[in-house]
């Protein structure tokens, strides 16, 4: 698009020539130009866009920069209208989906099968939200990857607050929508998982009457907005539509089953690790089934399907034999619970001795301390060998595993990421498997890393 179609599109105003052409994707980090991209500039409190646009080729901001740009009000606004009409020019299938957790995990899952047993062949045929782009900057960013060969744009929402998600399907609207659960991320800011509820199941009354939605029958406050949407519904689950069964767990942790659908089952063999990866791979298979694929296609493609988002259960082997599970892109206390029960069951079906590291899960609310004390006692419970607690605000889960009676492990507490880090790499051994877990700032993969550098 030009320059001058841009500011047709967004209702500004060419700031130099009209005529260049924007030829890449948007993006917001100047650190990272894109070659003929489109740079956004927004003033935030902390830093203003505008300020390093000089090595831009193009800008879409609310003032002059010295470069070709366009002019607007509100540039955030303007990029969500530029990724709707990208969406409407392309003609791509917008499948989107929303979760407290399993989202990312699903999200690769689908765009794999679709990019696999769709039969395109065709590269960036699938485009699909890369990291944390899942807010109203992340998603216009997703559907500004979208090229003339795009069919399907698979987009994750996240919502902090009742109305975002409603408008993230403004800008992206989707023909298949899923809801994957309702647990208690982000709890301190909505209050209660009811409202959490109402947030996320605006992903489903966005859905045409054509379109097809897709809920997790096990969790009841999904599956109780069915009646929420004028489109069909495909559950997926044990109870669901879409389900499974013979689940079984190699030495590593990693998913074997059968994936069925009306009464037709085919065997997958997951490589990623964890019995909660199940319920994402099948929600992933119910949201392909519903643009069209054969249950048989789907679950081949599940089995070929390998991680593609860094830090979230990475499985890697040093040298020597220690295992790390680095799950520390993100934490909540479900799907921290779910990290732990993938390390626990990698110790019952190996002699590994098993370490968890875990960091402070953040935005809980005044439930937080007892939420911490929770996944400490789920850790005991599991079984884990060791439990490292890191940092103050994690120190709950430490008293949490030393609540539990009869639990011969050890839990300690340590001042921060770099203790820990000393403790395990002194104290972990070649036999051991150690999963990192945490909320986002504390970046606890600097852990899983410094680990993984050990030579032995």
């Amino acid at each position: 698009m030009t320059l001058d179609e841009v500011a047709g599109v967004v209702g500004g105003t060419v700031d130099g020539d009209g005529t260049t052409q924007v030829t890449g994707p948007a993006y917001l980090d100047s650190r990272e130009p894109v070659v003929g991209g489109l740079f956004v500039a927004i003033a935030g409190e902390r830093v203003d866009g505008h300020a390093y646009a000089a090595d831009a080729h193009a800008v879409l901001g609310s003032r002059p920069t010295g470069r070709p740009g366009v002019l607007v009000d509100d540039p955030v606004a303007a990029l969500g209208l530029l990724a709707r009409h990208v969406v409407d020019r392309t003609g791509a299938t917008v499948v989107a989906l929303t979760g407290s957790q399993g989202k990312t995990g699903t999200k690769d899952y689908l765009a794999h099968v679709l990019a696999t047993a769709a039969g395109s062949g065709v590269p960036g045929s699938t485009v699909a939200t890369r990291g944390n782009h899942n807010n109203e900057l992340g998603v216009p960013l997703t559907v500004l990857r979208a090229t003339a060969d795009t069919t399907h744009l698979v987009v994750e929402m996240g919502a902090r607050g009742v109305g975002h998600v409603e408008y993230l399907c403004r800008v992206a609207p989707p023909v298949v929508a899923a809801v994957l659960n309702v647990g208690t991320a982000h709890i301190g800011e909505f209050g209660s998982r009811e409202a959490i509820a109402q947030a996320k199941g605006e992903i489903v009354e966005a859905l045409p009457g054509a379109g097809t939605a897709v809920l997790n029958a096990d969790d009841p406050l999904v599956a109780a907005m069915a009646p929420r949407t004028a489109a069909r519904v495909l559950t997926f689950g044990e109870a669901g539509d879409v389900s499974w069964r013979g689940l079984e767990l190699d030495e590593l942790g990693r998913p074997t089953f059968e994936l069925g659908h009306r009464g037709t089952w085919h065997l997958v063999a997951l490589r990623q690790v964890g019995a909660h990866q199940v319920a994402n791979a099948a929600a992933a298979a119910a949201m392909a089934l519903a643009l069209g694929l054969d249950l048989a296609d789907v679950a081949a493609a599940l089995g070929t399907a390998e991680s593609a988002s860094r830090w979230r259960m990475e499985l890697r082997e040093r040298a020597d034999g220690l295992v790390v599970l680095n799950d520390a892109y993100n934490a909540n206390p479900a799907s921290t619970v779910a990290a732990i029960d993938a390390l626990a069951a990698i110790g019952r079906r190996s002699t590994r001795r098993t370490v968890a590291v875990l960091g402070e899960m953040r935005e809980l609310g005044p439930t937080s301390h007892e939420d911490h004390v929770a996944v400490g006692r789920a850790a005991a419970e599991a079984g884990v060998d060791v439990v490292v607690a890191v940092g103050e605000p994690a120190a709950g889960i430490a008293e949490g595993a030393r609540q539990v009676a009869g639990w011969t492990g050890e839990a300690m507490l340590t001042a921060g990421r770099d203790e820990a880090l000393t403790w395990v790499r002194e104290n972990a051994s070649a036999g051991d498997a150690v999963l990192v877990k945490a909320s986002r700032g504390a970046a606890l993969e600097v852990v899983a890393e410094g680990l993984l550098e050990e030579a032995t």
